[in-house]
């Protein structure tokens, strides 16, 4: 196991060394000079230069990049163009708002999603079955922003009950938190059902169903746990789909977020702050990746003997492990 983790570890390295020449390339080669933008139309041409001199803008891109490595080697993410304030703290400042939203969404989605998906399966062609399969389809083709849209106009402008804007409090999660987890609850859903469907029809399904069991401990322990493998296979994905979905919907409902903030640094040219906050966020994703493999090994302990290195004993084990899970 130890192995395993410390081979992702690694993997992770070249992983964020390609996403840092990525954005660092992207924002070289974006219009708009952070110097003119910082002093005003004002400034004259030598005032500009000697800024951009100041903040190394003119030397070559090999130069600022290798600079921008060594700093972050340091731990130094650089410095806001427009705040002054380090990088590090401008993100952090702003990041829990993102990653609150954007996990609230992502478990709304699990409970509901997974709960729709195995009624569905359990109650195949019935009309549950059917309902829950359009409504599966619209949340999947639905574009977030515009249900975000949707949900103000009913239920702040038309019905005033819940807040258009801001996060203040409870209620401020509700709405974003609806049209951010739509498309996550209709792929959960789809996914839930179809993996319960396979399992379902299984022979120690079957065997439990004739010993007697209960039907829905038939259903809960032993047939979702053995359909668990596609769902959590998925999670990851999903919320890198409810982060995506949290930067857009933050400015729908102008949230003080990640996502607003990297969507007002482009504006402004604040290219270390984008650097930084996409940097950090490909940093999440592959540590989210991380975890949800070493999870593949708590569901499935044909997956579990991979990581005891293939001893003998580990494959006993986990043959044990895989026979106790369909009994």
């Amino acid at each position: 196991m130890f192995k395993f983790i410390l081979k992702r570890l690694l993997v992770m390295l070249p992983v964020l060394l390609g996403v840092t020449f990525i954005i660092f390339s992207m924002m070289y080669i974006t219009d708009g000079d952070p110097a003119r933008m910082m002093l005003g139309d004002l400034a004259t041409e030598e005032e500009v230069e000697a800024l951009r001199d100041e903040m190394g803008l003119n030397d070559g891109f090999f130069t600022r990049y290798f600079n921008y490595l060594g700093d972050l080697l340091h731990g130094d993410l650089g410095t806001s163009y427009a705040t002054k304030q380090p990088v590090l703290k401008v993100v952090g400042d702003r990041l829990p708002a993102t990653i609150k939203l954007a996990f609230l969404s992502c478990l709304f989605a699990i409970v509901v999603g997974v709960s729709i998906g195995i009624i569905s399966a359990v109650r195949q062609y019935s009309i549950i079955d059917s309902f829950s399969r359009v409504i599966s389809l619209l949340g999947i083709s639905l574009p977030n922003f515009w249900l975000a849209l949707l949900l103000m106009l009913l239920f702040s402008v038309k019905l005033g009950w819940l807040p258009a804007s801001g996060l203040y409090g409870p209620a401020y999660y509700i709405m974003p938190m609806m049209s951010i987890s739509a498309v996550s609850i209709a792929t959960f859903a789809r996914t839930t059902r179809s993996s319960m469907l396979e399992v379902i029809r299984q022979d120690y399904i079957r065997t439990a169903r004739a010993k007697g069991q209960n039907e829905w401990v038939v259903i809960f322990k032993h047939a979702l746990r053995n359909a668990l493998i596609p769902i959590i296979t998925i999670v990851g994905v999903q919320f890198a789909t409810a982060l995506g979905g949290a930067v857009v919907n933050e400015q729908v409902f102008a949230i003080p977020g990640l996502g607003k903030l990297m969507v007002d640094s482009i504006k402004a040219r604040d290219f270390p702050v984008v650097q930084g906050g996409v940097l950090i966020i490909a940093f999440m994703f592959s540590v989210l990746n991380l975890i949800i493999d070493l999870l593949y090994a708590f569901v499935d302990p044909r997956i579990k003997s991979q990581y005891t290195g293939g001893s003998k004993a580990g494959k006993k084990r986990a043959r044990r492990a895989a026979e106790e899970a369909k009994q």
